[in-house]
This record gives C-alpha cells, structure tokens and sequence, in this order.
C-alpha cells in the first residue's frame, strides 16, 4: 500500500483549543501534516486520509517540549471557521 504524505502549515490568529489538548494553544503557524492511503481494487488512483497530525507548539517557538497531536479533520476544520469568523 502506498501512502502520500504532505506537509504543510496553518495559522490560527487567536488561541484555540482541539479535543487532544489540556489547555488552549497559543495563536501562531502550526506545522501541519497529512497521510493518505492509496485505494486498492479499483481501477483508478485514489487516496483516502488516514491521519492528520498536528506539531506543536508554533512554528515560531524555538524551545520547548515539540509533540505530535493526531486530530480530526472535521474538528480541525471547524477550529479554522471559528478563527476565522471571531
């Protein structure tokens, strides 16, 4: 099974707060990452997400404990809307 991996980053302009975490994350550029999983037995290429992993703390943060939180898609996306809207 091959799986495709993408890194990217997201910005959060006010703390937030997500199910895996004890305390509120501080605004700031996250780095963000994806892994999906190719499809098998079909006859075209096609991917499914099978984790999204965010790292923490901000990309702007030198020192520190650095982890690795696996969240929801849907949570995550709703975190940015609410980021967004406030």
């Amino acid at each position: 099974m091959t799986v495709r991996t993408t890194d990217t980053t997201i910005t959060f302009h006010r703390p937030f707060w997500l199910s895996c975490f004890d305390r509120p994350q501080p605004a700031g550029t996250y780095r963000l990452v994806f892994d999906d999983d190719e499809v098998l037995g079909i006859s075209f290429l096609a991917y499914q997400r099978s984790a999204t992993m965010l790292h923490t703390p901000p990309i702007s943060v030198a020192s520190g404990a650095h982890q690795v939180f696996l969240i929801g898609s849907q949570e995550l996306a709703s975190a940015l809307e609410a980021d967004a809207h406030a």
